[in-house]
């Protein structure tokens, strides 16, 4: 019973006429192309994405051992060093509360921990504080992380960028279309397919190890939407923010998942030829970013802004003039001339344009953050690993008390220890 309920759905799934154009079956893409089946080519296979998962657990184990043996010694010949926060003193009850009930207590509820333990409010507050700070990540940490990512983008921007530089549709996007989908697989499209299909996984795997970015401002609304602009906003953080109800972990999680379904499901109709296109575009500005967050975090201000303005200038030509006027006219105009509509067209073709009105807002914050930037003489640093300060408990405290809206200094906004769900706060 259960079986035939799960072939039922696959079948439903998999449906030849939501996703291949007319008159095309799977089974049409499961046989060699060229006459007799003798070229020794392939059409996309659904069994080839199996093959990202292996390879995942190898881009994540050598990212571990990059991180030991490679970047960590950079950083610390660079002068960073792994300092992180004094541990606090250990009191059971107020772990309990940090770890069950809230970490950003309320005055009502720092006043029964005053009774409870003959501690003064101050004192609690306090070890709240350091509590918070001991779980972020030291700059050590995030170099790291960073120089693994600036690696493995610009390798694989490189990659793709010297493969589709030789291929036709390269050069003219009609190829594209061209006997779509009879088009065969080479093997340098299979690698570059693959490999971005892996590394998504292995963010799958990383993101339970990962630094944790904040769930509570646009910060992580515009890391969740694609990891090319992983910390734009970031930099600057005196920018209005938007409250999210979700945590910055789940934001992620849904991000990889829909990237991974994307990539699976263009290799698996064989959309390749334009999804290569779509990938190296992606992956332009990546490793500048992460370039920037390197200098930043190694004290070079002038290297940090300089390669912030480049990705910034790198970011909007290709997604405001590159995205829409090569990309999304072969995918809209030019597909619907060779091949036309039919129904996962509609839905890959809404995606691109989704994503499209999201380069746009993007593209305001960054340059938003980098004129604020040139008129404050410099970017700022990475909000994720602020220190608290006292002055900012303070007053996270009082106005938590009096039931009102907190600005603290690293921008996180909150009511009672709660984010407050679309609302805006100018950052003081």
């Amino acid at each position: 019973m259960a079986a035939a309920a799960a072939a039922l759905l696959s079948a439903w799934f998999w449906n030849e006429r939501f996703w291949l154009p007319r008159n095309v079956t799977w089974a049409d893409l499961a046989r060699e192309p060229g006459a007799g089946g003798g070229s020794g080519a392939q059409y996309p296979q659904a069994g080839h994405v199996l093959s990202a998962f292996p390879l995942a657990l190898v881009i994540f184990a050598v990212r571990l051992l990059f991180e030991r043996f490679i970047a960590k010694p950079c950083a610390i010949k660079l002068g960073i060093q792994d300092n992180g926060p004094h541990r606090v003193q250990s009191n059971a009850i107020l772990e309990k509360v940090f770890t069950s009930i809230t970490k950003y207590p309320d005055g009502r509820r720092l006043e029964g921990l005053s009774k409870q333990l003959d501690w003064d409010v101050r004192k609690i507050q306090r070890w709240f504080r350091h509590r918070r700070n001991q779980d972020k990540p030291t700059i050590l940490t995030k170099f790291c992380e960073s120089m693994w990512r600036f690696t493995f983008y610009l390798s694989i921007f490189s990659y793709g960028l010297k493969f589709i530089w030789s291929s036709p549709w390269f050069w003219d996007t009609r190829q594209c279309w061209y006997n779509y989908p009879f088009q065969p697989l080479t093997s340098s499209l299979y690698y570059y397919y693959i490999m971005e299909l892996a590394f998504y996984w292995s963010l799958m795997f990383s993101q339970f190890t990962d630094i944790k970015r904040k769930g509570s401002s646009l910060n992580t609304a515009i890391y969740s939407a694609t990891p090319q602009v992983s910390s734009v906003i970031i930099w600057l953080p005196k920018i209005p923010h938007i409250h999210l109800p979700l945590s910055g972990f789940l934001i992620m999680f849904v991000h990889h998942l829909a990237t991974i379904g994307l990539i699976t499901f263009s290799y698996m109709n064989n959309m390749v030829r334009v999804g290569t296109l779509v990938l190296c575009l992606h992956d332009a500005s990546d490793f500048l970013l992460e370039a920037a967050k390197l200098a930043n975090y190694a004290k070079y201000q002038r290297l940090c802004d300089a390669t912030f303005m480049l990705f910034g200038v790198v970011f909007i030509v290709t997604r405001l003039g590159i995205y829409p006027f090569w990309i999304l006219n072969t995918t809209l105009f030019e597909s619907w001339e060779l091949i036309g509509p039919y129904p996962s067209w509609w839905l890959f073709n809404g995606l691109l344009v989704t994503l499209q009105v999201l380069h746009i807002i993007w593209s305001c914050l960054i340059i938003r953050i980098a004129y604020k930037a040139l008129m404050r003489g410099k970017v700022s640093k990475d909000d994720r690993s602020d220190v608290e300060s006292s002055s900012e408990e303070e007053d996270m405290t009082s106005n938590s008390t009096k039931g009102i809206f907190s600005t603290s200094s690293n921008g996180a906004n909150r009511i009672n220890g709660h984010v407050a769900s679309a609302q805006w706060a100018e950052e003081e």
